[in-house]
């Protein structure tokens, strides 16, 4: 396949997904000149519709107050509701499984609390060595609070050195020891590398093993698709200003089984917004979890910060699942052949090259050093390319199939090849 402009530019001219980037307010440079945004994978561009929809509920604030909450197209006290539907899609799950609340390491901790049950025979928590901090601290933290240590009962599971998860060793690891664990807490696509992971294999054989299963998906939600409930997760939880544009503090959401719906004998820490519907503005005294993930609510979530989901739901759902994925792929095979044509030599592909192990980040190690590597980056800002930078040398870009073009990839290439001189 042909890898210059002319290329590109006719796969721009025959995409299916490319009258999405419209709906997109997209940066601009100090010149008024379109940024090339490469950055989805830290935070989404923010949807047109979504300053409607926060003005839709200010509005409603200012004309009816506290009435609010149940007057208008959308009432308050179940707006939440309106955004399952398209989480759950997203999610391959129920309806009943999946709820848009909190932020993601909040979730984490309130599913830990009814999913971490240690016993002294069973008290480990195995993550990968290279999870992001807040998922080490909230595991570490849990693990304390019920008396453990973390230098014995946090399991690291480390990569090669290429930083990937080797899936067969740790499935073997899970069959050596896996009845030490009681939960196995993995993403859905580790947040550096960009690999995805084979969660339906590992899920089964931690299951097998009695492990609870939990992901964290702020990195696969809205990249690559899901299906938590078919994969028999126990749980999962992410954020919702990447990949599904929902902006910065933006509701997160979790999903829990439908096989533990109604278990409400686990553990929980309770809130209001948890308790029976039918029943919650009778203010009893004891409290009733509703069925499903919605009974691990606390309070009324915060209406601001999920409008702008609502506005990026509904571009995911205004198009195939079939299509998105198709360009993802697509885009990002287009972007990783001209790496390997062009810069193959000074560039190194951390992300896994087969698209099954992959969403559409790409991770690149610069063959220079930190103080270099990190200079480029921030000529590659201001030549108006928007990526990120991670210690000491690795490049994140992600090209995101809502919004992001054939053009732009080949763009930043050039530029990238410019800069490397």
């Amino acid at each position: 396949m042909s890898n210059d402009l002319d290329a590109a530019r006719a796969l721009d001219a025959a995409d299916p997904v490319a009258p999405l980037r419209s709906q997109f307010a997209l940066p601009r440079t100090a010149t008024g000149e379109e940024a090339i945004y490469l950055c989805g994978h830290s935070l989404g561009l923010q949807p047109l519709k979504a300053a409607q929809y926060v003005e839709e509920a200010l509005e409603r604030w200012r004309h009816d107050g506290v009435e609010a909450h149940f007057n208008g197209a959308r009432p308050w006290v179940s707006y939440h509701e309106n955004l399952t539907p398209g989480l759950a899609a997203l999610a391959g799950a129920l309806p009943l499984e999946v709820v848009a609340m909190n932020s993601l390491t909040v979730n984490l901790h309130l599913l830990l609390a009814s999913f971490y049950r240690p016993t002294p025979e069973r008290s480990k928590i195995l993550i990968e060595a290279a999870a992001f901090p807040s998922d080490r601290y909230a595991v570490a933290s849990q693990v304390r609070w019920h008396g453990f240590d973390p230098r014995t009962d946090v399991i690291e599971y480390g990569g090669d050195a290429q930083f990937l998860l080797d899936e067969e060793a740790l499935c073997e690891e899970l069959e050596r020891s896996g009845s030490s664990i009681a939960v196995v807490l993995l993403p859905g696509v580790q947040y550096l590398t960009g690999q995805v992971l084979a969660c339906e294999r590992i899920a089964r054989v931690a299951r097998a093993q009695g492990c609870v299963v939990g992901l964290d998906l702020a990195h696969a939600i809205g990249n690559i698709p899901l299906q938590l409930h078919d994969w028999d997760i126990d749980f999962a939880v992410w954020c919702s200003y990447k990949y599904l544009n929902a902006g910065p503090g933006a509701i997160g959401g979790c999903f829990v089984h439908e096989r533990h719906a109604r278990a409400f004998d686990l553990p929980r820490l309770a809130g209001w917004w948890g308790h029976d519907k039918n029943t919650r503005f009778d203010m009893p005294s004891t409290f009733a979890p509703l069925a499903g993930a919605e009974g691990w609510q606390l309070s009324n979530p915060s209406i601001l910060a999920a409008a702008p989901l609502l506005a990026s739901l509904e571009l995911f759902q205004s198009v195939s699942r079939g299509q998105l994925c198709a360009k993802s792929m697509a885009l990002t095979d287009f972007l990783a052949r001209l790496l390997r044509e062009r810069l193959q030599h000074r560039v190194e592909i951390l992300t896994p090259s087969t698209q099954q192990n992959r969403g559409c980040q790409l991770s690149l190690r610069l063959d220079t050093t930190r103080d270099e590597a990190e200079r480029i980056h921030t000529r590659l800002i201001e030549s108006g390319v928007i990526c990120d930078w991670r210690e000491p040398n690795v490049i994140r870009v992600a090209p995101v199939p809502l919004y992001n073009r054939f053009v732009e990839a080949y763009e930043f290439v050039e530029r990238l090849e410019r800069e490397l001189g």
